[in-house]
């Protein structure tokens, strides 16, 4: 019964951790609509950690492909041979983390037969339950002064689906909910 307890917990305490909070900032003074035009930054996609596990020509095309076609639809093009009204660059991180769960069971409380009441013992267990979570962030750079101007970054338990067409849309999912407000209004 108390491992069920812990499990349930553990299942619970990860569900929570993949809300999937969309953290944006963006500078207001500029003028989101005057930028028609982007580039990349190299380097275009940067890792962190430099894991082999994680960092691949795979991941990086993944990514690259899913934030043009998202820049594409609200507008911006590729510059051609122009210099681009904004760069664009991404950050895959990932980060071990450790939660304690704990786990009440036992005890109880209940009359006894009219004369008060009584009481069982109650344990309380604790576990670590150690996960990575992985962020992708993308910013966007004004292409003349170079400053930071958008950003966009969300957090999602570390999961490889072991499919690549799943983890593709893994990708452009999660891009397009970082970029699912641009430009700010």
């Amino acid at each position: 019964m108390s491992l069920r307890l812990a499990l349930l917990s553990c299942c619970l305490l990860l569900a929570a951790c993949q809300s999937n909070t969309i953290n944006r900032d963006f500078d207001a003074q500029r003028d989101f609509g005057a930028y028609r035009s982007w580039s990349w930054k190299e380097p275009a996609v940067q890792y962190q950690p430099a894991d082999p596990r994680v960092q691949s020509d795979l991941t990086d095309r993944r990514i690259r492909d899913a934030i043009g076609e998202q820049l594409d639809q609200r507008g911006l093009r590729p510059a051609a041979g122009a210099a681009a009204d904004l760069k664009v660059q991404a950050w895959l991180i990932v980060e071990d983390r450790q939660q304690l769960v704990s786990t009440q069971y036992g005890g109880g409380w209940g009359p006894w037969g009219g004369y008060g009441y009584w009481g069982a013992p109650m344990a309380t267990e604790t576990r670590s339950v150690d996960y990575k979570v992985s962020t992708l962030q993308i910013d966007l750079f004004d292409g003349k002064d170079g400053k930071l101007v958008w950003r966009g970054s969300t957090e999602r338990i570390q999961d490889n689906p072991a499919d690549p067409a799943a983890r593709d849309a893994a990708i452009r999912k999660t891009v397009a909910k970082i970029l699912e407000q641009y430009p700010p209004r």
